[in-house]
């Protein structure tokens, strides 16, 4: 065997096993029992043990130096595994362990203080997973910026200041378009009880309608909907909520967004570092335009509206027009989740500034609290009521992803390029999704982004599949003549 065969097969095997602890996460969030936690600590720990051991093993670095590429796929494998290596060098074992045990833990813990409105009972959890986070950040900083070294994480070549760039160039248009249509008359919710067997039963046929594999897949409940896994075993949470049937549906369709893409990965990739996403970035634009352009759009809704009569009922929305535009309600909330397309990136500009200054120990945690309820007021002009519907309301710095939130608004930027290609690409989507068939839209992502897989760096494959450079501008036009045409702007 050569140096590239040996490193291949070393780093399947090693693949193989963060599939595993992926999995232990997976159950920890869906059916593990709560008195487990503690153990569950001590076993995420265990294997991340292993795994560092076997991502920093000398070997690697010799196979690195002697192995050739035989073809551009190779190169690419080379390049990922020569950057995970190297970040893996920088970080301690005994750090990474620590991590992994204490993360685990505080999702617990999190999930307790969130149901009981506590956020004095989270802040000593956090406090010691920001101080982690910070150790690991300066190791691979090497002297740099932190939250850089954390967004590299997740994507890729980007630093804090260019993600800080764009969101500046966005927020005077979204703030205008905000002020605009909430001075309009608002667009009728949803009102009423909806079964949440129900939900679920309809869950499950949207999850198929956009192209997810059940036969290597599973839709489960959890607190916080999630994808987890790659290849063939890809798995999905959603959440129902007992007068708020979108929450349900829109989650499923965004973490569909996600598993799809991994689902639809070129095999040839299966247990390689190519056979994920390209970023947390890519994957976001691939569950934001499932959920938004394409779930959300007039066309899809009126499809979606004959569904949920059938399913339930009357339910007190007239026609299919006024169920689109209660798809698509502007409205005041405190839940990023839930918040409309409008809000939806100033929700994540909030997060990007906090865990920034918590990062560079500009914020305490102590702090964290306060600073998050005087920003949201200054924001969103009212005040958080609770903590579940503020510093508590999201999983990800319980479990150390720090540098993850704004992914989601570059996804949202990615998306917005991608929809003005796709609707060139297929001139009858809106016929094609108003019988609900989501197969055009789908097809076109898989073929022109998802098959590749990490074959290419975040925005390349973004502008291959687009025909653009990523920019804000296709987002916020498109946000504009949408919701501009449902207010009458």
């Amino acid at each position: 065997m050569t140096a590239y065969d040996e490193l291949m097969a070393y780093q399947r095997e090693t693949t193989a096993l963060s599939m595993i602890a992926g999995r232990l996460g997976w159950d920890q969030e869906t059916v593990m029992p709560r008195g487990a936690a503690s153990q569950r600590g001590e076993e995420m720990a265990a294997i991340e043990a292993v795994l560092h051991a076997r991502r920093s093993d000398p070997r690697v670095g010799d196979w690195l130096a002697g192995a050739e590429a035989p073809d551009q796929a190779g190169a690419a494998q080379l390049r990922e595994i020569r950057r995970a290596y190297d970040r893996t060098m920088k970080v301690p074992a005994d750090l990474a362990k620590r991590i992994a045990r204490v993360t685990s833990e505080a999702q617990g813990t999190w999930a307790q203080a969130r149901a009981d409105e506590d956020v004095a009972a989270f802040l000593p959890v956090l406090e010691e997973v920001v101080a982690l986070k910070r150790e690991e950040g300066a190791a691979l900083a090497s002297g740099g910026d932190v939250y850089d070294a954390m967004i590299e994480d997740y994507e890729p070549h980007t630093t804090a200041a260019q993600i800080g760039a764009i969101f500046e160039a966005m927020r005077p248009r979204l703030v205008d378009l905000r002020a605009r249509l909430l001075a309009q008359p608002m667009s009728a919710g949803l009102e009423g009880e909806f079964d949440e067997a129900k939900q679920m039963e309809l869950t499950h046929l949207l999850a198929r309608t956009f192209g997810y594999d059940l036969d290597r897949g599973r839709l489960d409940k959890a607190v916080h909907p999630f994808s987890s896994g790659s290849g063939n075993d890809v798995r999905i949470t959603t959440r129902t909520s007992l007068t708020d049937p979108f929450n349900c549906f829109y989650s499923t369709i965004h973490e569909v967004g996600h598993a799809t893409y991994e689902q639809n990965i070129d095999s040839a990739y299966l247990l390689t570092p190519l056979g994920q996403g390209a970023s947390m970035g890519v994957h976001e634009s691939q569950s934001r335009i499932y959920e938004n352009q394409i779930g959300r759009s007039r066309a899809f809704t009126g499809w979606l509206f004959g569904q949920m009569r059938d399913t339930f009922g009357g339910f007190g929305i007239a026609d299919a027009d006024a169920f689109y535009a209660a798809a698509n309600r502007v409205h005041n909330g405190h839940i990023r989740t839930e918040a409309d397309e409008v809000q939806y990136n100033l929700h994540i500009m909030l997060r990007f500034d906090l865990e920034r200054a918590l990062m560079q120990g500009d914020l305490q945690v102590r702090d964290l609290e306060a600073a998050w309820n005087d920003r949201f007021e200054d924001d969103f002009g009212y005040a958080v009521d609770r903590p579940s519907n503020g510093c508590l309301q999201d999983v990800h710095w319980s479990v150390g992803l720090f540098g993850y939130f704004p992914t989601y608004s570059l996804g949202n930027v990615y998306a917005g390029c991608l929809y003005e290609a796709l609707r060139r690409a297929v001139p009858d989507l809106d016929a094609q999704l108003a019988a609900g068939d989501t197969s055009g839209a789908t097809a076109w992502l898989r073929d022109a982004l998802q098959r590749f897989g990490g074959l290419y760096a975040p925005r390349d494959v973004i502008k291959r599949a687009s025909g653009m450079e990523p920019s804000p501008e296709p987002l916020l036009n498109y946000l504009e003549s949408k919701f501009g045409a449902l207010y009458g702007l």
